[in-house]
């Protein structure tokens, strides 16, 4: 196995380690996807937001999709489905690019994955990808935590070269539960105590219990950095590192929230064997297969080109 950059889970208290990967890859180059005030924020803050991505039509199109997905669940696999905890409502549909047309053109979409590869500084594949529903008075908080100390223990992720982008598809405010980010969080790494248990992903996915980081952390970071919450209305992209500390409230408004949520890796990153547990977990969480994405230009539709 490789070199392990960044241990977690086998100590029995938390340490706060330096990073030793770049944030971004990107030198600005005149026709680069996105401007080089964009690049030095992503740098320094870990996250973007890029607004009016996608038109109207184009929202409409993945909204339509978003409710047919959600509203026919028995056309998708049942392993794919996260419902709420103690509930039924979902909560997640993984690897929705496999099993939807219109969601794995937007995973290929130019405005997506082209700036994925730009900031990664290499070809992109799909991680993982999935719909985040938060529903009206039901949808619940998602806790504190970094994405890769999961990814790196439980599925082999080795270093720090990937990113998410949040497509909105609903508007987020202040008060259904939007993301929260710690800026700045990118640049130190929280390891988490304990050994978690084998598929411990079947539990997680509802509520996390390993793989969390401590309350002096968060508090250190949070004290540090403070603490944003970006929103936006449907066709706002927001993009953050995969070593950013972030989660939401839940949302006891009327107001439903929903995303797709894309996790572009570099395919240089390709996963390995997990660094902290005994197997690796399932394809729909975590994809082997590190193809590299062609990205497509043009306006996305209901209708194949």
């Amino acid at each position: 196995m490789a070199t392990d950059l960044y241990p977690s889970r086998g100590a029995p208290e938390r340490v706060l380690l330096p990073r030793h990967d770049p944030v971004t890859h990107a030198v600005w180059r005149p026709g680069a996807p996105i401007a080089r005030e964009q690049i030095e924020q992503f740098d320094r803050d870990g996250y973007l937001v890029l607004e009016d991505v996608f038109g109207p039509n184009e929202i409409a199109t993945l909204q339509d999709e978003t409710a047919r997905l959600l509203g026919d669940p028995s056309s998708l696999d049942a392993e794919t489905i996260i419902t709420e905890p103690g509930g039924s409502e979902i909560r997640s549909i993984f690897e929705i690019h496999a099993q939807s047309a219109i969601m794995a053109r937007l995973a290929a979409d130019e405005r997506l994955a082209g700036v994925a590869r730009f900031l990664l500084g290499d070809q992109v594949y799909v991680h993982q990808s999935r719909l985040n529903y938060k529903p009206g008075f039901q949808g619940k908080e998602f806790y504190w935590h970094s994405d890769f100390e999961t990814w790196h223990t439980e599925d082999g992720m080795p270093r720090m070269r990937a990113l998410s982008m949040s497509v909105l598809l609903a508007e987020n405010t202040p008060n259904n539960g939007p993301l929260m980010l710690i800026p700045g969080s990118q640049r130190v790494f929280v390891t988490c105590a304990g050994e978690a248990p084998d598929d411990h992903y079947k539990m997680s996915l509802k509520k996390q219990e390993y793989g969390v980081p401590d309350a002096q952390s968060l508090t250190e970071l949070a004290h540090r950095n403070g603490i944003v919450a970006p929103v936006g209305k449907p066709g706002t992209v927001i993009i953050f590192d995969c070593n950013m500390m972030h989660g939401s409230n839940g949302n006891i408004t009327p107001f439903p929230r929903a995303n797709a949520f894309l996790v572009y890796n570099a395919v240089s990153n390709r996963l390995q064997a997990p660094f902290a547990a005994s197997k690796p977990r399932p394809r729909f969480i975590a994809a082997r297969d590190a193809t590299p994405l062609t990205p497509v230009s043009g306006e996305l539709t209901a209708e194949p080109a």
